[in-house]
């Protein structure tokens, strides 16, 4: 019984012979999870420094759009992206299909987080530094945005690795990641052990990155 099942999830002939294509598709797997973290987080942070302003019209653009993001599931964006769009003459490769909804989804979960820490400075903050002399850009660049980002980084994290976990819907669209190359393989060797590696692979990925999501929560508690 044991042979059996070691020979059906750690066979070793299949492992070699397919590990190189688990290998390939970590390193894409990095590459679009880097993409999307680099990209999410910066337009989730400057959509909530937009929405500081408090332009009626804009903030009502932007909350519209941060709730639609927010409630379609990434996969069903992946697909509009992919197989919708060409329709109507805006093609993209399947990588940029998955970075741009990932980084969409990201950028709408990470603004309403930096829109809360923004919130969370208290009023008197932003009135001192005003009657220092500060102008209203010098406010929140300086002394708001500081205080705001060192309290939503906990929660940042956490909603960050959620997210790039998402990069494993890529395989929906032909993307070369991880979970695609493990499928590709069992489908070509009928036998599951690629799949066995692909699991490895996530676990040597995203474990590093859940233990450095546990530190920073610890290490920024107290700051809150």
């Amino acid at each position: 019984m044991l042979d059996r099942l070691v020979d059906t999830f750690f066979n070793w002939q299949v492992m070699s012979e397919y590990l190189p294509k688990i290998v390939e598709g970590f390193v894409i797997t990095i590459q679009l999870a880097l993409a999307v973290v680099v990209s999410g987080i910066a337009c989730g942070l400057v959509l909530a420094m937009v929405r500081s302003f408090r332009m009626r019209p804009v903030n009502f653009l932007i909350i519209g759009v941060v709730d639609v993001l927010r409630a379609l599931p990434p996969l069903v964006i992946i697909i509009m992206f992919y197989f919708a769009l060409p329709t109507v003459g805006i093609k993209m490769s399947a990588f940029v299909a998955t970075w741009l909804a990932l980084s969409l989804v990201l950028a709408a979960f990470s603004e309403e987080i930096f829109w809360a820490g923004i919130l969370a400075v208290p009023k008197g903050q932003w009135e001192a530094a005003r009657s220092t002399g500060l102008t209203f850009l010098q406010t929140l660049r300086f002394v708001v945005m500081p205080q705001a980002v060192r309290i939503t980084i906990p929660p940042l994290t956490n909603r960050t690795i959620a997210i790039t976990k998402g990069t494993a819907l890529g395989a929906v669209v032909a993307v070369g990641e991880i979970l695609y190359q493990a499928q590709t393989a069992y489908s070509f060797s009928y036998n599951p052990s690629p799949l066995t590696m692909g699991a490895i692979a996530y676990l040597i990925l995203f474990i590093p990155v859940v233990y450095f999501g546990r530190w920073v929560e610890t290490r920024f508690a107290w700051k809150r």
